[in-house]
């Protein structure tokens, strides 16, 4: 016998937890730090719909869920989220989405709207061909892209996969920017005040529309779940220096042996030594060294992603009439 239930942030957190390290799908944005730290600042015209499935005494996943307008959402917004799911333990999930969908049919709720969504994901791999056989309309369709790279054992495999012109531009403002100084890349593992405004001050110099984007509410937003990633265990905060001074920063997440460049900055002023490519490069050669086994650019197809040896992967929406 297995059970649905609502419950909240707090009651969920641990079980939430437990859940997410075993996942075999990527989960980075659907945790349960991220998701609260969401809701808590963008979730105000919506309902609050966090069910479990409970399995005997055991919860065996989390539907981290909102209701607006009527219909059903990840916890979560496009904007700061590049791909959500459900969070269920390995093995259980047609079991989890019966419940799911005979919950939802009890209610006068009337569709699901999820996105983004990886193919690999349970809402793809499962959800949407239960949803099917069950009778009720689905529809899916490409929504967005992200960008990964899939990580070699070295440096020097990590440079073969590129181009010959892209593998000479990129050593060749590498050496330009050791002619001017000393060179240094650190990564901080946790979130000091003074690598944090940083980054928040080269996020807003670098570009008008990153400025426009971080508005007070976003800014309280981002400076939460960085937080919350380094009681985690999950951040890097990294520093290029030039002979001492910051030049560029990026914010990276490490999650299950992959990292997320979640978003960059750079000084302007140093625009014309490229420090925005390089404080990226140098996180693939950290990440390499480390022995991780992917770079996820995110969503956005800008060309520097390619030039760093990115290939696009889709995302997806699904929508289940119920």
């Amino acid at each position: 016998m297995a059970d649905l239930f609502l419950s909240s942030f707090e009651k969920l957190r641990h079980s939430w937890q437990q859940i997410h390290r075993k996942a075999n799908t990527r989960l980075l944005f659907s945790s349960p730090w991220w998701s609260e730290s969401w809701f808590n600042y963008f979730g105000d015209d919506n309902e609050l719909v966090l069910g479990a499935v409970e399995q005997g005494s055991e919860i065996i996943g989390i539907a981290p869920l909102r209701l607006e307008n009527n219909v059903l959402r990840f916890i979560g917004g496009s904007d700061v989220c590049d791909f959500l799911d459900f969070i269920i333990e390995p093995g259980k999930e047609d079991l989890f989405f019966t419940e799911l969908i005979g919950f939802i049919k009890k209610t006068a709720i009337k569709e699901l709207d999820l996105s983004p969504l990886l193919a690999e994901s349970t809402a793809m791999r499962f959800l949407r061909n239960l949803a099917a056989t069950s009778g009720l309309e689905v529809s899916v369709m490409q929504d967005d892209k992200i960008v990964d790279l899939s990580l070699p054992d070295s440096l020097t495999e990590y440079l073969a996969i590129l181009s010959g012109k892209q593998r000479h531009e990129l050593l060749r403002k590498e050496r330009r920017l050791s002619e001017e100084g000393d060179v240094i890349f650190r990564q901080n593992e946790q979130a000091s005040e003074s690598d944090l405004d940083t980054f928040l001050r080269f996020f807003r110099e670098s570009r008008d529309d990153k400025r426009a984007f971080l508005t007070g509410i976003m800014e309280s937003f981002f400076r939460s779940v960085i937080k919350m990633a380094a009681e985690n265990g999950m951040l890097r905060l990294g520093t290029l220096e030039l002979n001492s001074a910051p030049i560029a920063a990026t914010l990276c997440f490490d999650y299950q042996n992959d990292i997320y460049l979640y978003n960059s900055g750079y000084d302007p002023d140093y625009r014309w030594l490229s420090a925005g490519l390089l404080s990226k490069y140098y996180c693939i050669k950290d990440s390499i060294d480390r022995g991780k086994r992917r770079f996820d650019f995110l969503k956005g197809t800008e060309k520097y992603k390619f030039h760093l040896g990115g290939k696009e992967i889709p995302l997806y929406r699904c929508i289940i009439k119920i």
